[in-house]
């Protein structure tokens, strides 16, 4: 993961507001009273924990005191359409305490009319799958004591007491988890769990979440309508769990769905993230884990929007993994193509597909921002960038890789090898990372988590498969390092990156440069891949830039 940790509000990153469409805003301070604690029993984290019966009156009754002297200034005063999208994870509406700063950083930016994206709050996608799994060896009778369907429960009806949300929607709150019971149920009774239920069951997190929040902001004289992405016209193929988002329907559906209506007054627009509605089933599909990031590209695109802001718990895009380089410092700027590779070789920046809308779009930039430092600057992704005085922008470590050797002599100087290699591969539905090919073999990598069954079972179909017309040999354990970086400036990266390894006598098993002309990719050992990020960070990120265009005067600047 390349994002950085929660920062301090003291940090500051230096803005490039000449690099953006929408220009930064002022921010103001933030006049938001924090909640006080629940009480030494039943505090505001352990809420969940506790028993409705000993803590609802409690609840209530400092709810009321803390919302009743609460208010909020509706922000886009004068405007009619929406100008920007925000999008906020689950760690950012986890509890009530993070919704009221939600609600303060919407309301921060007198400037915006934003359409807001949220996620699930909290755990509470990964407690859906887990009820989805329990379901299928619990009686029926006992579905409403699956601990984790407590948990969801508890966790929104004490977040709607809190608020103190209007009674209306904490009715229809209470449905939807009672609905998610019955959903429950039925798998019980099925003994299956589809891809298609899946995405319903997952669905009621975004659900749940977006109404509570709607009915807040409504609370505290904020206009706001909450949307299920679907009632928009959000349409995808029907491939359930991980469905393709269908831009020809999707876009002009969206942008007639929230165009201004005469006479009208103007609503933030709450809007689930992560979910559509399949073209021909017209059944509830997901765009997959992180695809929030997607909706809220999707609502950019759609709005013809010059930038939409994806707020997390992190300062934003990093030069490494701070888990692994404590020394790691923020990535001010990245292409789409850039972000694109780092999504895709494992940093959690953003959803592998939220850029293309954005590229579709050809004017939308999209900022990463703190939902926890509002101040903080963030990393601007756009288009184009300049890469003069760039090397190498980012170092990712992808672990517990396979290496696939197919070498076949047999072919030479025949056409069709890598066609069968790669149709094999298609059959079996194994995803393909990293590859280097020659007339008479090909290396791959492959991640065994992305493979579809059993991933023993499935190689050993492959093997025995491809040996009939080639050797196959693999090898397990291994790491992928993928320098982000400006590949115009090959020849220096890779004779810096192999005087590292010489000098620490780590060995190169495979090495790709890949057509996208963002990414180098090297394969190690998997016992090493740690120790040659922080060599390689220390030596591209604390040794001289190529940029003669210096701050310090002195002829070198650090990357």
């Amino acid at each position: 993961m390349l994002l950085q940790t929660r920062a301090p509000v003291a940090s500051r990153v230096a803005t490039r507001s000449e690099r953006v469409a929408v220009p930064a805003p002022v921010l103001r301070a933030s006049t938001v009273a924090v909640a006080p604690a629940v009480g030494a029993t039943c505090t505001t984290q352990s809420l969940v924990a506790c028993k409705r019966s000993s803590w609802r009156p409690s609840v209530v009754a400092q709810a009321a005191t803390v919302e009743a002297s609460r208010q909020y200034e509706a922000p886009g005063k004068g405007l009619s359409q929406v100008n920007v999208v925000y999008k906020f994870g689950g760690s950012s509406v986890r509890d009530a305490e993070r919704m009221r700063e939600v609600a303060d950083i919407i309301c921060s930016f007198p400037q915006y009319l934003p359409c807001v994206v949220l996620s699930a709050m909290g755990k509470t996608t990964n407690l859906l799958l887990e009820c989805g799994d329990l379901a299928l060896r619990t009686a029926t009778d006992k579905i409403g004591d699956l601990s984790p369907l407590k948990i969801i429960r508890q966790l929104h009806l004490a977040t709607c007491d809190e608020l103190a949300i209007e009674p209306a929607v904490r009715a229809e709150v209470d449905h939807l988890i009672n609905e998610l019971q019955q959903l429950l149920i039925g798998i019980s009774i099925m003994q299956d769990l589809t891809p298609r239920a899946k995405d319903s069951l997952v669905s009621f997190g975004e659900r749940l979440s977006t109404r509570i929040f709607a009915s807040y902001l409504r609370t505290k004289g904020v206009p706001a309508r909450q949307h299920d992405a679907w009632d928009l016209g959000l349409t995808t193929t029907d491939d359930f769990t991980n469905a393709d988002v269908i831009y020809e329907a999707s876009l002009p559906a969206i942008a007639a769905a929230l165009a201004p209506k005469p006479g009208q007054q103007a609503e933030l627009p709450i809007v689930t993230g992560f979910l559509g509605r399949g073209q021909h089933t017209g059944a509830v599909t997901t765009l997959g884990r992180g695809g929030s990031d997607l909706t809220a590209t999707v609502l950019g695109a759609a709005l013809e929007l010059p930038e939409v802001q994806v707020w997390k718990d992190v300062d934003g895009v990093l030069t490494s993994d701070p888990r692994i380089v404590p020394t790691t410092r923020p990535v001010t700027e990245l292409t789409f193509e850039e972000a694109t590779e780092l999504a895709y070789f494992g940093a959690q920046v953003l959803h592998p597909q939220a850029m293309q809308p954005a590229i579709r779009s050809g004017k939308m930039n999209v900022r990463v921002k703190n939902s926890y430092n509002r101040e903080a600057a963030g990393t601007i992704i756009s288009a184009h960038r300049d890469l003069d005085c760039s090397l190498v922008t980012s170092i990712v470590l992808k672990s517990n890789v396979t290496l696939v050797d197919i070498i076949s002599s047999r072919m030479m100087g025949q056409y069709g090898f890598l066609s069968t290699v790669f149709d094999a591969f298609r059959r079996h539905k194994i995803s393909v990372d990293v590859v280097a090919t020659s007339e008479v073999s090909v290396s791959l990598t492959l991640d065994p988590k992305k493979i579809c069954g059993a991933p023993e079972d499935e190689l050993h179909q492959l093997q025995s498969e491809l040996s009939k017309i080639a050797g196959v040999s693999y090898r397990k354990g291994l790491a992928i390092l993928s320098l982000i970086c400006n590949v115009e400036k090959t020849s220096e990266i890779l004779m810096r990156a192999f005087s590292v390894f010489q000098r620490e006598d780590i060995k190169v098993l495979m090495m790709s440069q890949g057509a996208s002309k963002t990414n180098i990719s090297l394969v190690v050992d998997g016992a090493r891949g740690v120790e040659a990020v922080k060599a390689l960070h220390r030596e591209f990120f604390d040794g001289p830039s190529v940029c003669s265009k210096t701050a310090n005067g002195n002829g070198h600047s650090n990357n």
